[in-house]
């Protein structure tokens, strides 16, 4: 079943269960989904990265509207977005621990040759390219940042 039917029957079942949180973020995913599927130069459907993509980056805008309203003391909106990422984040693959993250990030260094600090925009290019929908790109940062210095 490809995301797109996924999220299509997952608001089915949030109509029914009237889950308001739930159907607001599938909808919001959806809409995304299909604003990339018409987008121009776009033919057909969506290959899995490009989901994966998607999905992150609707995490990411969620994340940082969290971050937002927990800096101006706002609970009430900071609980629909968190409900809203745990929502969301059930369609994305298993996201890395730092450990994972870590051995992975050696692995590549070892691979390309990286063991200075000016080396970090070589590995991060790599690093991003094959760890895209494991993790975040801050957390790729940091890491590789502190494996290099």
């Amino acid at each position: 079943m490809s995301l797109k039917q996924q999220i299509d029957a997952d608001i089915k079942q949030a109509m029914l269960a009237k889950d308001q949180t739930k159907l607001r973020a599938l909808r919001a995913v959806k809409s995304m989904i299909l604003l990339e599927e018409t987008k121009e130069g776009q033919t057909g459907e969506l290959k899995p990265e490009d989901e994966t993509r998607i999905l992150t980056k609707a995490v990411k805008q969620r994340k940082d509207s969290a971050d937002i309203y927990r800096q101006q003391n706002r609970p009430d909106l900071l609980e629909v977005e968190e409900a809203e990422i745990a929502v969301i984040e059930q369609f994305l693959p298993k996201q890395l621990s730092e450990d994972e993250l870590k051995v992975k990030l050696q692995a590549i260094m070892t691979r390309i040759g990286a063991s200075v600090p000016s080396d970090i925009g070589k590995l991060m290019g790599v690093a991003t390219k094959e760890l895209a929908g494991q993790t975040d790109g801050k957390a790729i940062s940091a890491m590789a940042k502190q494996l290099l210095s």
